[in-house]
């Protein structure tokens, strides 16, 4: 028999999904079966699996000891670096200036070091995270940027902050600017872009496409020309919709690909100057609330930039 307590990062959850993150060894057949019989009981009482689990409640699972074991071992993400760029902080939520060439999560070639990583490491040395006490959650992104492109990345603390922005972030209730260097002089101070995206996983890049088809989903992208030098122009962009490679697809299939992008760019103008990225930076957050966001409302109205921008300083330097 085991007793849990559930804690402030396990509520809110569906009870199966709470107990499928917390006992990996426990078959879904088996964890099924036993609420059915009541060998699992929420404060004393028989539930079901879509209970909805609250701060306080206490479970009570009837099952033997083997599917409560856990394997001991290291942890992964203390073998990556601690070096983090910290815009912003606070009890709940890390704004992270990502620097271009970091992945924000691991996959197959780069196992041990990722933003969410270090992040988890930094939070597990101030004393903030420790995964031996949580018994579902770990500190979470919000938001994504591509490998080589670097900027603002909201990192929640807490389930209820997760929660929260994830909320914010599918309602467009958080404003993301971007700054990018594009190939050749746009044909309008500013304008919003529109188009029909069709993503090829195989291939890991996008196509654009003025008609929709049943692979394709709407995009809308806005930008305005800040400057122009040397046949290139830098732009403010806004992204309407969030889809992925969006703004670097949308802008390449108009002609104005990013300089220093491999995939959508023109390999010519790209070893010409020499960008080790693609010209393009997230470096604005605001939050602009349109209904009550809980334990985050303080930040309501607030923004923040990142000033440090690689390409910026070439550009400028451009005559």
């Amino acid at each position: 028999m085991k007793t849990i307590v559930i804690q402030a990062n396990d509520a809110n959850q569906r009870l199966d999904k709470f107990l499928t993150k917390s006992f990996p060894n426990l078959p879904q057949s088996m964890l099924y079966k036993s609420i059915r019989k009541k060998d699992i009981k929420c404060n004393g009482k028989r539930c079901e699996i879509s209970t909805r689990l609250q701060e306080g409640d206490v479970l009570t699972l009837y099952l033997k000891d083997e599917f409560f074991q856990k394997e001991p071992k290291e942890h992964d993400f203390l073998k990556a670096p601690k070096k983090l760029t910290v815009v912003y902080e606070d009890e709940n939520i890390l704004l992270l200036d990502k620097k271009p060439g970091l992945i924000v999560h691991p996959d197959e070639h780069y196992h041990f070091d990722s933003l969410i990583a270090r992040i988890q490491h930094y939070l597990y040395d101030k004393k903030e995270y420790d995964p031996e006490t949580e018994n579902s959650f770990a500190p979470a992104l919000v938001n994504r940027i591509d490998r080589n492109t670097g900027g603002i990345v909201i990192a929640a603390k807490n389930a209820e902050s997760l929660r929260i922005l994830n909320e914010k972030l599918r309602a467009r209730e958080l404003t993301k600017k971007y700054l990018c260097v594009v190939c050749g002089k746009m044909p309008r101070k500013e304008d919003t872009l529109e188009g029909f995206l069709e993503k090829n996983e195989s291939q890991n890049r996008v196509y654009i496409s003025q008609k929709p088809n049943a692979n394709t989903r709407t995009i809308r992208t806005r930008y305005r020309v800040l400057a122009e030098k040397q046949g290139f122009s830098l732009l403010e962009v806004e992204l309407l919709t969030g889809r992925t490679h969006q703004i670097r697809a949308h802008l390449a299939s108009i002609g104005h690909p990013l300089a220093g992008d491999g995939k959508y760019g023109k390999n010519a103008v790209n070893k010409k100057i020499g960008f080790p990225y693609q010209a393009l930076y997230s470096y604005y957050l605001g939050f602009s609330f349109t209904s009550d966001a809980g334990i985050l409302q303080y930040l309501q109205g607030k923004d923040f930039r990142v000033r440090d921008i690689w390409f910026l300083q070439d550009f400028e330097k451009w005559k």
